[in-house]
């Protein structure tokens, strides 16, 4: 019998794998060389030698395919950060965050619970406090947390766009809309919360 969570956390990878796409090696992404969203410090850290020469460089960043970034999501995005002990309607939009920002999912998970008005310490880590925490705040605002969680994730893009100019091409596209940081956070987000174009131009009016 197929384990439906696991079918559904597959699935949640492959559309975070398309989402990210092919091989980048861009100066401005601190990440460095990525395919499918598997960083080349990443995959340092697991010791995906895939080319077999001993070292693990662009080479085999080059190398990796969709199936293996899968794998490594679903082991080191989701399983062993305990995403799966979230809430369910969460757990999409936190193992997204999580493979594009690391434990900053967490901490922006962390600080709307602060916000909610519970006492939760701010440290990128889901252990049982967290877990509960979390499951309280669902019970109280099943219908808002996903939405509001949605919205913190662009509030950071945009924090982290206002601080780094160079981080700003992933925020606005190169026609001046939003772009890819903030359709991804959007994407999580029910369409009445999505800013208008005109909103967008106003929130981003402070870099030109």
């Amino acid at each position: 019998m197929v384990d439906q969570r696991k079918q559904n956390v597959r699935a949640i990878a492959q559309e975070i794998v398309s989402r990210e796409g092919g091989y980048v090696n861009d100066p401005d992404d601190p990440g460095g060389a990525t395919k499918h969203g598997v960083t080349i410090h990443t995959m340092r850290r697991l010791g995906l030698d895939l080319t077999g020469d001993g070292h693990v460089t662009q080479a085999d960043v080059q190398r990796l395919t969709q199936e293996q970034a899968v794998e490594i999501f679903i082991d080191h995005y989701f399983a062993r950060p305990r995403i799966a002990d979230l809430p369910q309607p969460l757990q999409a939009t936190v193992f997204d965050m999580y493979v594009n920002a690391g434990a900053n999912a967490v901490k922006i998970l962390q600080r709307l619970l602060g916000k909610m008005g519970y006492a939760v310490a701010v440290d990128g880590a889901i252990g049982p406090k967290t877990i509960a925490t979390t499951a309280r705040a669902h019970a109280s605002a099943p219908d808002h947390i996903v939405d509001a969680y949605g919205i913190e994730r662009r509030n950071y893009y945009f924090d982290l766009a206002d601080r780094r100019p160079a981080s700003r091409k992933y925020a606005r596209s190169r026609a001046g809309g939003k772009g890819g940081w903030i359709t991804r956070a959007e994407a999580f987000i029910d369409a009445r919360y999505h800013l208008t174009p005109a909103a967008f131009q106003q929130r981003i009016s402070v870099w030109d």
